[in-house]
């Protein structure tokens, strides 16, 4: 479990403040079962709610209560993945009141369910359709929840980029509705419709780590962009450069996760899942919009 990379590896473990950080861990870590509220985490501590949650996100650069979270997911996964126990004993194995419990769980963090997670997509719908972009032909996939998948290809290859696609999770059901995925290719590629009010919706699938560098990748600007160490530092772990690349690299939502803003350590243009000149043309169309 890497949890603690996501502390602070900058800050001098010593003082009142460490202690404090190492005995939450701890006491986390343990007791993840009993789902400790941050009041009972406190009373342990003997200390005010208020100011352990202050020194504890300071520190990890998460709550209290979403380190409990992430240690939960981290046992949840392990348990359905690796022991194939069944979805009603792992939420009780991890403490939780039952499925409904796991299932918000994982929605909130990786905007999936456990069983499709287990699953590699058995038991979901994803409807999907080739559309015009300014890059290319664009392949959406979409969910009842949102948008799950966005490739490009050019003409005539539009099979093999379906199959790259799709290899990604191979037990979902895939249905063509072009009329479903026309609304998210329109409110995509058209500047005009984006708007801060009304956010589109995205469904990440993948695994803890690549959520997180693809959730790292959402932070940057457009017209800007961050190399891969920079997000490595970000998502908390700085030496992690390699495994962000290949993290980038599987990110399923191009353009709307927006990979091809990650550059190399000298700010090269490195590899691009879909084509460096494609690569090009998008941060070329972006600078414009900017």
């Amino acid at each position: 479990m890497n949890m603690i990379a996501n502390l602070n590896r900058d800050t001098t473990p010593e003082g009142p403040d460490y202690e404090t950080v190492r005995q939450v861990i701890e006491l986390i870590t343990e007791d993840y079962r009993d789902q400790p509220s941050l009041e009972a985490i406190a009373a342990r501590l003997n200390q005010s709610p208020t100011q352990l949650q202050k020194t504890f996100t300071r520190w990890a650069g998460l709550s209290p209560k979403a380190f409990l979270q992430a240690v939960t997911l981290d046992h949840a996964k392990r348990l359905l993945r690796n022991e194939d126990m069944p979805l009603l004993e792992t939420s009780i194995e991890v403490g939780l009141s039952g499925p409904s419990r796991l299932h918000d769980l994982f929605v909130t963090h990786e905007a999936m369910s456990p069983g499709e997670w287990k699953a590699k997509g058995g038991g979901l719908t994803i409807r999907y359709g080739f559309h015009q972009s300014p890059f290319g032909v664009a392949l959406v996939m979409a969910t009842d929840r949102g948008l799950a998948g966005l490739a490009f290809s050019d003409l005539g290859d539009e099979a093999a980029c379906f199959e790259d696609m799709t290899c990604r999770w191979p037990n979902a059901q895939y249905v063509e509705d072009r009329q479903a995925t026309t609304p998210y290719a329109e409110r995509i590629f058209e500047p005009g419709k984006w708007s801060a009010d009304q956010p589109l919706r995205v469904v990440l699938i993948g695994t803890d780590f690549q959520v997180r560098v693809w959730e790292s990748l959402l932070k940057i600007p457009l017209g800007k962009a961050m190399t891969y160490s920079d997000i490595a530092k970000d998502i908390g772990q700085p030496t992690a450069s390699r495994a962000v690349g290949a993290a980038i690299g599987r990110n399923p939502i191009s353009f709307v996760v927006p990979c091809h803003r990650a550059l190399g350590k000298n700010g090269d243009l490195t590899g691009y899942h879909w084509g460096l000149t494609r690569k090009r043309a998008i941060l070329g169309w972006e600078a414009g919009q900017a």
